[in-house]
């Protein structure tokens, strides 16, 4: 198929995350992969901890954004499912073995030989991976997804992580059963996403923040059934008991004895966030027969499932979309929780 071609970009080169323009090359356009002309890439909170090298593995020039929305530009000589002008998104995983047990029950992003991320991670021909702040990507063709017509190109980036993210361990603990409670710790980005799930399942749905002034816009915008301010105990012990499942996308730490003891017999709290450590009396756990777990991002069938399912549901991220050129400031931002509730860049009329 066509050689590597130039792409153009913006990347952090070293640790202090800043990003400025930088031109690479891509790599060819294989037999199985498709080559996406990128609209839209929504900012997630991976693209800081990737840039400044949190995790210390961070290898620059580094090129973040997984959470992308395009128009598929060039197909492989075997690829049936796309064709050239069909609008696609880009997720959290561009490639994996596709052989293995957990490839083969479409949950790739367990793949036992490692899924190769969107960025910074080696791909099939030894180069690394770079994200979709940049003009266009290629990709395993089973890791995209068709964007459903009726949907916004801008609004779906969003779902690509954020959406897939609170979804999928939703859907593994059945909690899309009419009536059962849920409660969301956190109301960002993933949060705000859970809640909107919830009720789409027909749950009814507490949201636990430190924010007061977060109040008003879970009841009214994002329609929860309750807010509770995580720090007054006394809120808190009233509800002891009372849900069936509890989503934290928060990554800041929380007293998990506090928070499971607000579990049903057999109910699940779920991790999405990252804490610095998770730390609760094992008898809060086995009385009451009580589960912690966690869980990331989700499979291919899985995420188109959820693509559709937001389509058929009217369910909209709450986005700020911004040009390429305000990438610093939104990282920055970000950090500081000031975002309602995802940044998403419009990279084709600001990329130059």
């Amino acid at each position: 198929m066509g050689g590597a071609k130039e792409c153009l970009g913006w990347a952090a080169t070293d640790p202090s995350g800043i990003l400025s323009p930088y031109k690479f090359t891509r790599r060819s356009v294989g037999s199985d992969d498709v080559s996406v002309s990128i609209e839209y890439c929504g900012v997630c909170f991976a693209d800081v901890i990737w840039t400044r090298n949190k995790l210390g593995h961070s290898n620059y020039p580094l090129v973040p954004g997984h959470e992308i929305v395009g128009i598929v530009r060039e197909v492989g000589s075997d690829v049936e499912r796309f064709k050239v002008g069909d609008r696609v998104g880009v997720g959290t995983y561009v490639n994996s073995c596709r052989e293995c047990e957990y490839c083969d029950d479409g949950l790739e992003v367990h793949c036992s030989k490692g899924a190769i991320f969107t960025f910074d991670s080696v791909d099939v021909d030894g180069t690394i991976t770079k994200g979709g702040y940049s003009s266009y990507i290629v990709a395993h063709q089973r890791h995209c997804y068709r964007i459903p017509e009726n949907y916004p190109p801008e609004i779906a980036a969003p779902l690509l992580c954020a959406g897939i993210t609170v979804y999928t361990p939703m859907i593994r603990h059945n909690m899309n059963k009419p009536g059962k409670s849920l409660g969301v710790i956190g109301l960002g980005g993933l949060g705000h996403l859970a809640v909107k799930f919830g009720k789409a399942f027909g749950l009814k749905v507490t949201v636990f923040s430190t924010s007061i002034s977060k109040k008003d816009e879970a009841l009214n915008l994002l329609g929860a059934d309750n807010f509770v301010i995580s720090s007054d105990e006394e809120q808190m012990t009233a509800l002891q008991k009372s849900f069936d499942f509890m989503i934290n996308t928060a990554s800041g730490d929380i007293p998990f004895d506090l928070y499971l003891s607000l579990l049903k017999t057999a109910g699940v709290l779920v991790l999405v966030g990252f804490p610095s450590e998770v730390k609760f009396s094992p008898g809060n756990l086995v009385l009451g027969a009580k589960t912690i777990t966690g869980s990331i991002t989700g499979g291919t069938k899985q995420t188109q499932e959820m693509l559709d399912f937001c389509a058929s549901h009217k369910i909209y991220p709450k986005i700020e979309v911004i040009p390429i050129q305000y990438a610093n400031e939104a990282l920055e931002r970000l950090i500081k929780k000031d975002v309602k509730y995802r940044f998403v860049i419009d990279i084709a009329n600001s990329l130059k």
